[in-house]
């Protein structure tokens, strides 16, 4: 019998990030969450030769290239690698680095060798560099608190993780087919921006750590809500230089301010978008918010994904 490794990968939500612009200290982190969809899954098996097939091929391609040469292999894995779904990169959801851990974890599987940790696995991969949400989300999923990095760290640190309730759902709606920056123009809108003052960090802490993480082991939605928007909001201004105010657009302001007007508290932008988040407290809440959306705001149905939290991370069967 032939055998066949299926990984599969949730998405990741980011609220926006405690610091950046100071070299000489710590810097990035943030808050983010893990949700069950989109989801990145793919298949790794037996084969004569290397050959990748699915969405973003020639990505996979490279990457196990890369792979190859950081794990000392001797020639590509003989194996066939099926992308069997990857949603858009960049959009907010992590995609690059959910695919690119979901590729190095299958193929150690594959190979028989152990599974790395999140650090060993950002080593490999090249991922990490700013926030570590995603590589911790990929193997602990949750809500997670990233306390930054120094500059000489391969991977910023973990300060907790948190399971989110798992009545609650996650509405996300894709506002654009632009992708927002990334690579050569993610680092020059860096460069732009200015660096957090400091004020500016100690209030986003003290938001998540007296107001979210609080709210989150209560299962208060409202208040949690609440904390995320303000989150959001306050991190999201630090980026106005290149976005123009806290949100990538005004579709985005427009469409956020909308959610509130309705009474769903938790909304936002995830990372530089294009998608907007909305928390509510289950299933019928959730469809309800969609269905309102469409025939209210004129969302098209197809643009939105209603998800489940992810609290146990990614799974390689």
């Amino acid at each position: 019998m032939s055998r066949e490794v299926l990984i599969s990968a949730a998405s990741r939500l980011h609220f926006g990030m405690f610091s950046f612009g100071h070299v000489d200290q710590r810097q990035f982190g943030g808050v983010g969450v893990m949700v069950n969809r989109p989801r990145v899954e793919l298949t790794v098996s037996e084969g004569t030769t290397l050959r990748v097939s699915g969405p973003l091929a020639q990505r996979v391609t490279n990457l196990i290239g890369h792979l190859g040469r950081e794990w000392g292999l001797p020639s590509p894995p003989a194996c066939q690698v099926n992308v069997k779904c990857a949603p858009p990169p960049h959009t907010g959801l992590g995609v690059g680095t959910q695919l690119d851990l979901a590729v190095a974890a299958g193929l150690r599987h594959f190979l028989g060798q152990p599974q790395l940790s999140p650090i060993e696995l950002a080593g490999s991969t090249g991922r990490g560099g700013r926030s570590s949400i995603g590589t911790h989300g990929f193997v602990y999923g949750g809500l997670l608190v990233d306390t930054g990095k120094l500059a000489d760290e391969p991977l910023g640190t973990l300060e907790s993780r948190h399971p989110v309730p798992s009545t609650w759902r996650i509405v996300l709606i894709r506002t654009s087919e632009q992708p927002g920056p990334s690579g050569m123009p993610e680092t020059t809108a860096f460069k732009r921006l200015a660096p957090v003052p400091p004020a500016v960090t100690d209030e986003l802490w003290k938001i998540t750590r007296h107001e979210l993480l609080p709210a989150l082991h209560k299962s208060d939605l409202a208040k949690f809500g609440e904390a995320v928007y303000q989150f959001g909001l306050l991190a999201g201004g630090c980026f106005a230089e290149v976005q123009n105010g806290p949100f990538a657009s005004q579709p985005i302001q427009k469409l956020v301010d909308a959610i509130r007007a309705r009474g769903v508290a938790g909304t936002g932008q995830s990372s530089w978008g294009s998608t907007v988040f909305a928390f509510t407290a289950d299933q019928n809440e959730a469809e309800a918010l969609s269905h309102t959306l469409t025939t209210e705001e004129g969302i098209d149905s197809g643009s939105i994904t209603i998800a489940e939290p992810n609290n146990d991370g990614a799974t390689v069967t």
